[in-house]
C-alpha cells in the first residue's frame, strides 16, 4: 500500500511541477503550485515526518501561496492564451524520453531501499517535531526572524512595484 501511495504522490507531483512551469496563466499556475505543495505535503506524511507536513501545509501551501496570488492580483497581468501549439508533439515526446530515462536511473540507483540508521523506539522517544521546534527556535531563532524581515521586504517591494503612477494634471485657471 505504501508503494501505491508512493507512486500517486510522486507522479502527481511530477504532473504538478510541469503544469506549474508550462501554463501560461499565472492563476493556472498557482493552482498547479498548489497542487504540487499538496502531494509534497503528503510525501512526508509517508515518512512519517509531521511536522514537516504541518509546515508544508501551513507556510508554503497556505502562506506563500496566498502571497503569491496576492501580487497576481496588485500586478493585474493580462495575458493571451493559445489553447493549441505546434511544439505539443515534440514536447510530449522529449518529456516521455526524459521521464522513461529517470525512472531507468532511478531503478538502478544502489540507494533503493537503504533504510536509516535510527529505529523507530528511538525516534519515539525523542520526539521529531519538539527537537526540530526547540532547536529552531533557540539555536536559529535569528535566521529565522531574517527570513521574516525579508518577506516583509518582498510584500512592501511588491506593493511599491504594483501602485501605477497617476498623472499629474494642471489645474484649471
Amino acid at each position: 500500500m505504501m508503494w501505491l501511495l508512493f507512486a500517486y504522490f510522486s507522479t502527481v507531483s511530477i504532473v504538478a511541477g510541469v503544469m506549474t512551469v508550462a501554463f501560461r496563466n499565472p492563476v493556472h499556475c498557482g493552482l498547479a503550485l498548489l497542487t504540487l505543495l499538496l502531494h509534497v505535503a503528503g510525501l512526508f506524511v509517508l515518512l512519517n515526518s509531521e511536522f514537516l507536513f504541518a509546515v508544508q501545509i501551513i507556510v508554503y501551501a497556505g502562506a506563500i501561496l496566498v502571497l503569491y496570488l496576492f501580487v497576481l492580483m496588485l500586478l493585474n497581468l493580462k495575458t493571451e492564451e493559445q489553447h493549441l501549439h505546434r511544439k505539443y508533439a515534440l514536447v510530449l515526446f522529449a518529456s516521455v524520453g526524459i521521464f522513461c530515462e529517470l525512472l531507468f536511473l532511478l531503478l538502478q540507483s544502489p540507494y533503493g531501499g537503504i533504510k536509516g540508521t535510527a529505529s523507530p523506539e528511538v525516534l519515539l522517544a525523542t520526539g521529531p517535531s519538539q527537537a526540530i521546534g526547540i532547536t529552531m527556535f533557540s539555536d536559529y531563532l535569528l535566521l529565522f526572524e531574517i527570513v521574516g524581515v525579508f518577506l516583509l521586504g518582498a510584500i512592501i517591494g511588491a506593493i511599491v512595484l504594483a501602485k501605477t503612477p497617476s498623472t499629474i494634471e494642471p489645474k484649471p485657471e
